[in-house]
């Protein structure tokens, strides 16, 4: 389950048309295809049904106008520990998760999370399932059981899921701003809950928990506060029949929607500087103002109109002259933990060093560019463009998966008019400059709330606020002393953005003659290849470009490996102020390190991204160190690996896992020290040497036609490889690289024991592997079949039962190829040893669960399985990311779905079970596994014991990276 911490709301889409038909004025976009209707029950439920004949899932949110701010005086976390219990079991299905167990056994998944004013639950399934699913749903809002047995373990999740959160620097300043907020106001409770307000001061007060919880969902849980979205495959009467059958019995108390009048901080809570203790390394400033919640003026969008000018990248904006100065790595602005009744608008910032030294300097700038903006008045041609591209961006966006287009449009219900459910706020086609000035006057010096993190402030701070134990100190500021701040500012010109020629005006559709299934090789030369692949499922106006640069040396060392990250860092940051303007026109760019080099992706509308393409070409053509700019991005850099220190416990044992298999991953401590030792010469040198030799993969999909795409890639080749004095060469056949992975012993199984690299932190993590085989069909489909069998057992074992952990999972791992298990278990109650017995149990549990397996059981599963390998893809995106990855893992299976469905219609149950008892089982003959136990603060002593129970033929790694060079690896699939 999960919490969101405040409602927060981005602006997204625009104006669309009227759709017409069953769903009257609902607007939608021009290019859905779905139909929509809204219905009131009898019981005032509202509901809105959407019926998608083309889906393969179907999906349900049900929102209800009650969130933590309603919790009870002294029993914090409650409306969230609610959402917990929900799950576990109702009158009408009474055994224990069988909800989940259900719903994951029908190739679906399950969640929900608590924000201040609602709570949202949701589900996706198969399509053939779904009429039971949405009956066990409905259960949790007619009669649910709430066991006193299943209160107590489920506090202890709520407690973990706590844990995991207290060493978040985001946990803990929201938490901060809260605590600094009006005592008598919900804003400024504690939200999630633990188990000391659970169960510790209740208990001492003799307060039984498990009374308020049935008591609390009895006063708020009313049919006539919930909102329901229903997503299926059938005709909207016929759905229509199923909803008013399945929840006509949810009872309507006729409640109001709690509402929480008043403003969350009062004078004494405004004009203040607060210094915060993070833990992660780096220096952020938070400046918020409370202002009038734009949800009452959503057409005319002020927050997102000021948000857009204030947070601007491109020359002339605050960020670019932070970025010159050398004291800004980024910049957010715009409307955060709003509600119907208040709202603060936030500007981010993240600071360099020498940043940090200059904080005044930077308000002063920030207070400058507000005032010029108060004073210069609210411009129709910036408010004409928002509107264009937000227009262009909702008519042509792409099918997202239902059950995330469901919560959407749930939570919309509750604020929004029927007729803006689809869009929700992201309708700036009202220009009303009155409305936008009002906020704008907002951002005052009177009320400003500034909060200052940085590591210099540890022993210098006088407070701790007690949910987080976060340190801070706190200072009342004056408008006059912002005044000063101003006058001492450097002289920097701030400018309005220019025109953005990057809002994309053609939107025709190609006219593909071939209808290719699968990509086709269109173009091999030394120099590059070309994959291409035509858009004939989506239509939409939209293309997406993968350039994979291999290039040898990238890799080839700790001190390569940090100097090719540096400059991908650096090409974006020289990109940044110019492609800035094509992002926010709904063509976004990425660069980044990859196995054997670097990639570029460009994604989204196709119109202008040629553009886009020859500016990053050039960019890395023209590349120069700039030294300025070489050592902001060093020190940014530094601070991320730095901060690997303080990952969660899972995520260091992950990292362990990878370092053990990746043959090419270098230990991020050495690459740590040798970016220490580097300066801008060593990246000059570098860089030339890096491009001498390249190889460039190429994949293209979406609206381009065939002479578009090889164009783009002659263009590439006339810049990098054909000029009289190239900057690259084609590879030598013996330089192209390949992904290897450690291939464990059979019958092996591999120890790592490691502290955690956080002692501040008490929580524990196991990462317990099961390497099985290479990429293979009929081994692949019995290895994800297990894994479909497997799932929620484990959840519900080890989570729901044993209580070890809320993080908790079983899944696949697929490195470059080698496929295993996974089983992930963090825990703050029991050490890694513990827990890997606990997964030794678990998997003689599952054995005789096979075992017992019927054959009707058998094929329901495989059938599952078939139908979420047969789901089709919703979008370019994820068709393209499916075969891309095809391509770069070297496999080129594009038909590899259809492959893995035929093999399991073949399979048998034998078959299965006998691949179990081969790879998997405790004992299996041909068992490779490993486990990483990484110890928290308070696990660390049974390390020792651990360590020495490792005896033959169990096997300790001492030295991860001896280990790996003592190992065969596995054949490459990529020739």
């Amino acid at each position: 389950m999960d919490i969101h911490k405040s409602q927060i709301h981005r602006t997204e889409m625009a104006v669309g048309t009227v759709a017409s038909g069953e769903c009257g004025d609902i607007l939608k976009a021009r290019t859905d295809k779905r139909e929509y209707r809204r219905i009131v029950l009898k019981n005032s439920l509202e509901v809105l049904l959407i019926s998608d004949p083309e889906t393969d899932k179907c999906a349900a949110s049900m929102n209800v106008s009650v969130g933590s701010f309603s919790d009870p005086e002294g029993l914090e976390g409650l409306a969230h520990f609610l959402e917990h219990m929900l799950f576990y079991a109702s009158e009408k299905y009474p055994e224990e998760d069988s909800y989940s167990k259900y719903i994951t056994e029908h190739g679906g998944s399950t969640n929900a999370y608590t924000s201040t004013e609602d709570t949202n639950y949701h589900f996706d399934i198969n399509t053939d399932s779904f009429d039971e699913a949405l009956d066990r749903f409905a259960q949790f809002f007619i009669k649910p059981l709430m066991s006193a047995d299943a209160t107590m373990r489920e506090i202890k999740a709520v407690d973990s899921e706590h844990q995991k959160n207290l060493l978040s620097d985001s946990w803990r300043l929201s938490q901060l701003q809260k605590h600094l907020s009006r005592e008598d106001h919900p804003y400024h409770k504690f939200n999630t809950g633990n188990m000391d307000t659970l169960h510790a001061r209740p208990e001492a007060k003799g307060v039984n928990t498990r009374s308020e919880l049935t008591k609390f969902y009895d006063e708020h849980y009313s049919a006539n506060i919930m909102h329901l979205v229903v997503y299926g495959k059938e005709n909207l009467d016929k759905t229509q029949g199923l909803v008013e059958e399945l929840f006509e019995d949810v009872r309507n108390t006729n409640k109001g929607i709690p509402r929480f009048p008043g403003q969350p901080c009062t004078l004494d809570h405004l004009q203040v500087l607060v210094k915060v203790v993070p833990i992660m390394q780096g220096h952020e400033l938070s400046v918020i103002w409370p202002v009038t919640p734009s949800i009452y003026h959503y057409e005319e969008a002020p927050c997102r109109y000021i948000g857009d000018l204030i947070g601007h990248e491109g020359e002339g904006s605050l960020f670019h002259a932070l970025k010159i100065l050398g004291w800004a790595t980024g910049l957010y602005a715009g409307e955060a933990d709003w509600s119907m009744e208040y709202s603060f608008f936030n500007v981010s910032i993240d600071l360099t060093d020498a940043g940090h030294e200059h904080m005044q300097d930077i308000l002063g700038l920030l207070f400058k560019q507000i005032k010029v903006l108060q004073q210069s008045g609210v411009s129709e041609w910036i408010f004409d463009e928002l509107s264009a591209i937000c227009e262009a961006e909702f008519h042509y966006q792409a099918k997202i998966d239902p059950i995330s287009y469901a919560v959407d449009i749930s939570s919309n219900m509750t604020i929004y008019p029927a007729k803006h459910w689809l869009v929700g706020s992201s309708l700036p086609s009202k220009f009303n400059p009155a409305i936008v000035q009002k906020v704008l006057d907002e951002l005052s010096p009177n009320n400003v709330r500034i909060f200052w993190e940085s590591n210099k402030f540890e022993e210098k701070t006088d407070k701790v606020e007690p949910w987080y134990n976060t340190a801070y100190s706190l200072e009342k500021i004056t408008k006059f002393t912002i005044q000063e701040w101003v006058q001492s500012a450097p002289d920097v010109n701030l400018l309005q953005p220019t025109p953005n020629v990057f809002i994309p005006t053609d939107f025709s559709l190609k006219d593909f003659k071939d209808k290719d299934i699968f990509p086709v090789l269109l173009r091999k030369t030394s120099f590059s290849r070309l994959w291409y692949k035509p858009d004939t499922k989506f239509f939409k106006p939209k293309a997406y470009v993968k350039m994979d640069f291999n290039c040898p040396l990238a890799v080839s060392s700790p001190d390569a490996a940090v100097l090719s990250n540096i400059f991908v860092w650096l090409l974006v940051d020289y990109l940044n102020e110019y492609a800035y303007y094509a992002q926010t026109a709904g063509l976004d760019y990425g660069l980044s390190l990859s196995d054997n080099g670097f990639e570029l992706s460009l994604v989204g509308f196709n119109h202008k991204l040629m553009i886009l393409l020859e500016a990053v070409i050039q960019k890395m053509v023209k590349f120069e160190v700039k030294p300025d700019r070489f050592s902001v991005i060093k020190e940014t850099v530094t601070k991320a690996y730095q901060n690997n220190k303080f990952q969660q416990p899972y995520e260091q044992a992950t990292y362990y896992c990878s370092l053990v298999l990746q043959d090419n991953l270098w230990p991020w401590t050495e690459e740590l020290d040798a970016l220490s030792h580097l300066e801008p010469e060593d990246l000059a040198k570098f860089v030339p040497v890096l491009l001498s030799r390249t190889f460039v993969e190429c994949y293209i999909a979406g609206n381009v036609e065939k002479d578009e795409a090889e164009s783009m890639v002659q263009h590439i080749e006339d810049v990098l490889f054909n000029d009289p004095k190239p900057i690259c060469r084609p590879l030598f056949p013996s330089q192209f690289l390949t992904s290897r992975v450690t291939e464990l012993r059979r019958g092996m199984r591999y120890f790592y024991h490691h502290e955690g690299s956080n002692s501040s932190d008490e929580n524990s993590a196991l990462v317990h592997y099961i390497q099985v085989h290479q990429d293979e069909f009929s081994m692949n489909s019995k290895l994800q079949l297990f894994e479909l069998i497997a799932k929620q057992a484990t959840f519900h074992q080890l989570r729901t039962i044993e209580q070890l952990g809320y993080i908790t999972s079983l899944s696949l791992s697929n490195d470059s190829g080698v496929y295993g298990v996974l089983f992930i278990i963090q825990s703050s109650v029991k050490g890694p040893g513990h827990i890997d017995s606990r997964v030794e149990c678990l998997l003689k549990d599952l054995e005789s669960k096979l075992y017992n397996m019927s054959d009707e059981e058998f094929k329901s599963n495989v059938t599952t399985l078939i139908d979420m390998k047969l789901e089709k893809d919703k979008n370019l995106d994820e068709e393209s990311w499916f075969y891309w990855a095809e391509i770069q893992s070297g496999t080129l299976k594009f038909n590899r779905m259809d492959a893995e469905v035929a093999a399991l219609r073949e399979l048998k149950k034998e078959e299965l079970i006998d691949f179990f008892n081969e790879y998997i089982k405790v004992e299996a003959p041909k068992k490779k596994s490993l486990s990483i136990c990484v110890y928290g603060n308070q696990h660390l002593k049974e390390m020792v014991s651990d360590k020495e129970k490792t005896r033959s033929p169990l096997v300790e790694i001492e030295d991860i990276v001896g280990f790996r060079k003592s190992q065969p690896l596995y054949g490459s699939l990529k020739l």
